[in-house]
Order: structure tokens, then C-alpha cells, then sequence
């Protein structure tokens, strides 16, 4: 299974992130930094990097923001193989807030949009790599978009200079048949380019379809911390590291940080597997009906819940 041009991304604060509005830690954030160093993971996604003008400081925490004084309050100068990565949204970033690469911790942006975006995605992106970072385009959503508007958004990501384009499967809705259709779509329309997959697991299947991305030319895994990520969760690094058996790779720091640091959140948190993620994930909807359902005193009764949202459509 040894394949040496994959590189694991750890996104557990940055997903993660979104069931607690980024109230992490430091020790929490640096656990799971030094872990993932001593694992030999590739890239850690320590948050978003967004604008004071979208978002108060009141309600979310700072890794929402990234500063560069927060981050190294983390890691020091990062002095290790592990880069560091952000993600930045369409609308919720002024671009002038992003520093030069020489000037930043962060070794790469991942610049997050859906396909009616792609040419804001595209400036952005590149915007950042004429200040030095690492970039890629994640392009969300994509189990929504029909086959013509995809193939425009692929055509013109195509033209750019953005070297990595990830497939996302935001609401968990997408089976293994799916992700190879467009993995090998994304791969015939992208000559030259590597690909990323970033799944969800409404449906049980984040590590399978990782792994299918994976089989079918997919280098850049995304994964999370026992899934640890916005409602149903993600790809368990753990598993893929398991999975992976690459020797660059070590899975005993990862479960360190799980038992002493990332399980105690379960007692605060309904991340990953629950039923109503699964209704939202099978009828490709967004998982935001299923996580105010699984915040409420109603979260076991699955039936009423499927029954609303049939309402819904």
C-alpha cells in the first residue's frame, strides 16, 4: 500500500472547529500539533484564517483567525517537517489581511468556494501564491452541482496557476461509485494538477471514499483526529494511517492525543455517526437541520426528524 507521493492533512481544530466555534485550548491545539509531528503527518490545518470584520472575536475563538501570534504561541517557530495550513472562505477574508509567506507560520492556503465562485476561488488563490504560500482550491459541495456547471468550474480551474484541487464532499452524501466518477473526472480535466479529498461521514463512508480517491489518483488525504470535525465528522486519521502502512508514518502519537485530549471532547460534543447526519448525508443536504436536531431534547427520535425533513423538500 506504500505510495510515496501522499501527503496526510490533519484538519481536526480547523473541522473540528465547527462544533465549538474554535474554543480550543492551547494545550489542546499544541497536543495535537506535537502528536501530529511525532506521527510524521504531512500538514496540519490549524484553523481558518479570516477577517475581524466578518466574524467577532466576542463568539469564536482565535483559531478561526490565525494569527500569526497565536500560532506561535503553539509551535514556536515550527522548526519541525510539519507544515502548517489554513483555510480561507470566499466573502470572509479581506485579502490584504493575508500576510506575506515570509511574514506567516502558515505554509499553505486552502481556499474554500463553491462552483459559482470559482473565479473569485481563482483570484484569491493566486493572490496567495504571488506572497509565497503553498495554495489549493477546495471546491465544495460538488454532490450538488450538475454535471454542465462542474465542467465549466473544472475547465476554468484548469487555466490557473493553482496546482491542487480538492474533491469535497461537504454533506457526506456521495458513495464510493461517486467519488471515483469524480475523482477520474477531476483528473482528466485537470491534466498536470494533483487532487485532494476531503470527505464527511454521514453515511460510514469517509474512509472508504478517501481510500477510493486515493486508488483512483487523489494524493492530498484529508483526515481528522477520530473524525473529530463538523457534525457527522471526517476521515479517522487514525484509520487512514493504519491503512496507509507507509513508514513515514506512525500511528501511537495519534491515539496518545485521542485518549488524553480528543476523546474527553465526546463528553461536550455529538460529533461523528448519528442518525441524523445520516438522513441529512442521504438526501445531500446540508447537516446544519441535523445539528440544531442533535442539540435539542428530540436528538433520539430519528423517526420525527426524517419525517420534517421530507417536510423540508
Amino acid at each position: 500500500m506504500y505510495k510515496a507521493d501522499i501527503k496526510v492533512m490533519d484538519c481536526t481544530v480547523r473541522d473540528g472547529g465547527l462544533m465549538n466555534k474554535w474554543q480550543f485550548s492551547d494545550e489542546f491545539v499544541r497536543a495535537v500539533y506535537e502528536k501530529c509531528v511525532e506521527a510524521g503527518i504531512d500538514y496540519m490545518e490549524i484553523g481558518y484564517k479570516s477577517s475581524e470584520s466578518a466574524f467577532s472575536r466576542d463568539e469564536v475563538g482565535p483559531w478561526k483567525f490565525c494569527d500569526d501570534k497565536d500560532i506561535r504561541r503553539i509551535v514556536g517557530d515550527n522548526d519541525t517537517n510539519l507544515k502548517l495550513s489554513a483555510m480561507a472562505d470566499i466573502g470572509r477574508i479581506d485579502p490584504d489581511d493575508i500576510p506575506q509567506a515570509n511574514d506567516s507560520l502558515i505554509d499553505m492556503m486552502r481556499v474554500a468556494c463553491y462552483c459559482h465562485q470559482v473565479d473569485k476561488a481563482v483570484w484569491l488563490a493566486e493572490h496567495c501564491m504571488d506572497k509565497g504560500y503553498e495554495v489549493t482550491i477546495n471546491l465544495m459541495a460538488v454532490s450538488t452541482v450538475n454535471e454542465v456547471e462542474l465542467d465549466q468550474a473544472l475547465a476554468d480551474l484548469a487555466k490557473c496557476k493553482v496546482p491542487t484541487i480538492y474533491v469535497v464532499d461537504s454533506f457526506g452524501s456521495l458513495y464510493c461509485e461517486s467519488i471515483e466518477h469524480l475523482v477520474k473526472k477531476y483528473k482528466a480535466a485537470l491534466p498536470g494538477k494533483e487532487l485532494g479529498i476531503h470527505a464527511h461521514n454521514n453515511m460510514q463512508l469517509a474512509m472508504s471514499n478517501t481510500v477510493t480517491s486515493l486508488m483512483n489518483g487523489a494524493t492530498f488525504l484529508d483526515a481528522t483526529l477520530l473524525g473529530m470535525g463538523r457534525g457527522a465528522g471526517n476521515c479517522p486519521i487514525e484509520i487512514l494511517i493504519a491503512f496507509l502502512k507507509n513508514p513515514k508514518y506512525r500511528l501511537l502519537p495519534l491515539l496518545d492525543v485521542i485518549q488524553n485530549h480528543v476523546k474527553p471532547w465526546q463528553e461536550t460534543i455529538d460529533w461523528g455517526y448519528h442518525v441524523p447526519y445520516l438522513i441529512t448525508g442521504s438526501m445531500n443536504q446540508h447537516p446544519r437541520a441535523a445539528m440544531k436536531w442533535m442539540d435539542s431534547e428530540q436528538k433520539d427520535d430519528f423517526v420525527t426528524f426524517m419525517k420534517e425533513m421530507h417536510d423540508y423538500e
